[in-house]
């Protein structure tokens, strides 16, 4: 496969996992998978909470792509979107865990306004502790946080600390 072809892939399928990332937080993180997801909207004791696991699952899939494409003859079709969820990952590690949680220890302050928009709105989903009234469940994308905060208070959910 051209290489072109290959990164507009990679490309196309961080896209892709963006929607593919809203639903599961949102309907399955928020839905029956909340006995792991419900460790993240507490605080944390120690390096390590029982939503991590869901990396584990997340990972799956781009392990499977990637050794299908390389190894078992699917096409380099598999590995270009295997790396494509892999790069999803990196980039989601990247912002939710080292810069929005600080779970290492590096200070990141954002400064563009699409940086302080995808920050302010992950800290507007943490406004809720529970399962259901949590807004913003995407990474990439966010809506404006005047209307997350609308919706925030429309769900019943109370603003506090940096967030509001």
């Amino acid at each position: 496969m051209n290489v072109v072809i290959g990164l507009i892939l990679v490309l196309a399928t961080i896209a892709l996992m963006e929607f593919v990332a809203y639903a599961t937080h949102r309907w399955i993180m928020h839905g029956p998978g909340w006995f792991l997801h419900a460790s993240h909207h507490r605080v944390r004791n120690g390096p390590f909470e029982a939503n991590d696991l869901y990396a584990v699952f997340f990972a799956m899939p781009s392990i499977l792509l990637l050794l299908g494409g390389a190894q078992l003859g699917w096409g380099a079709w598999a590995v270009w979107m295997g790396a494509g969820i892999a790069a999803y990952g990196a980039i989601y590690f990247g912002f939710h865990d080292v810069i929005v949680h600080r779970r290492i220890g590096i200070r990141y302050v954002p400064r563009s306004r699409y940086m302080k928009r995808i920050v302010q709105a992950h800290r507007l989903h943490h406004a809720v502790e529970s399962r259901r009234g949590a807004v913003s469940f995407g990474f990439l994308w966010a809506k404006p946080v005047e209307s997350l905060k609308q919706e925030l208070a429309a769900n019943g959910g109370v603003l506090r600390g940096p967030s509001s």
